[in-house]
């Protein structure tokens, strides 16, 4: 069964960089439409960053030029550039994307594991 694997988290200092991977398990046809979201202790999860292929992405206020999204359709990967973090932005991250499995398969929802991030000096 496609799973999809995340990784890139951990820690860093404010100011400094991270890039978080989701990759799906198998080879799929493609990645139609991704999101991250983050969840911080004591907070409802939420969306910080969503794109569909050949559509500009959207981004929440508050990453807003810190943060770009991109799907690599070649390498069925989806990724999270994040520069200039910031202590709130600290939060275990999640993947979402729309795969579709083949040609002929509809398209299907799937979430990745979440990977934790904290920015902190």
């Amino acid at each position: 069964q496609v799973q999809l694997v995340e990784s890139g988290g951990g820690l860093v200092q404010p100011g400094g960089s991270l890039k978080l991977s989701c990759a799906a398990s198998e080879r799929v046809f493609s990645v139609h439409a991704a999101g991250w979201y983050r969840q911080a202790p004591g907070k409802q999860r939420e969306l910080v960053a969503s794109v569909t292929s050949g559509v500009s992405p959207n981004y929440a206020d508050s990453v807003k030029g810190r943060f770009t999204i991109s799907i690599n359709n070649a390498e069925n990967t989806v990724y999270l550039q994040m520069d200039s973090l910031k202590p709130e932005d600290t939060a275990v991250y999640y993947c979402n994307a729309n795969l579709r499995l083949t040609i002929l398969t509809p398209l299907r929802s799937y979430w990745g594991q979440g990977t934790q991030v904290t920015v902190s000096s």
